[in-house]
């Protein structure tokens, strides 16, 4: 086993046994750019808010949101992948899978990209302008392409 697995187990291990509920280091890439760079992405557009509950190699977890790097050269709304009960979106090539009912608040978001609202037959997500006014919904079963900016929270159910 090489030093680098040697290392990122006993982190794991450590995180386990302390009870830790956030293992920031558990899974890192081998220079820990990709986990940085998604990490301070997920919290860029977040609004500082949310808290990590999980960050690994692959994917920044939230209680009710997890972040991943968006699949590369499918922009399409059909190359966008969203489990039964989540709102799923690509916002400026990174992936935010909404699955937890509450309001999300953000920052950041801007351009165009694909969204996904997979959630039972009939639910609205909402999304908001910066004086909380509703800027546009989305009722389950849709999908399409939005223009994020400028969406400043949304609520998914």
């Amino acid at each position: 086993m090489n030093t680098f697995k040697s290392a990122a187990l006993l982190v794991a291990a450590t995180a386990l046994v302390a009870g830790s509920s956030v293992a920031a280091t558990a899974a890192p890439d081998p220079d820990g750019t990709r986990v940085t760079s998604l990490q301070q992405t997920a919290e860029r557009v977040l609004g500082g808010d949310a808290k990590p509950v999980r960050v690994t190699a692959d994917a920044v977890r939230y209680d009710g949101l997890t972040v991943t790097e968006a699949p590369k050269g499918k922009a399409n709304t059909k190359a966008l992948s969203c489990g039964y009960g989540h709102l799923c979106m690509i916002v400026n090539g990174t992936k935010f899978d909404f699955y937890k009912c509450q309001t999300w608040e953000l920052s950041n978001w801007t351009g165009d990209g694909p969204f996904t609202n997979n959630q039972t037959p009939g639910t609205v997500a909402r999304f908001y302008n910066k004086d909380g006014s509703v800027r546009w919904t989305s009722t389950a079963y849709e999908s399409g392409t939005a223009t994020w900016d400028p969406i400043w929270s949304l609520r998914p159910c």
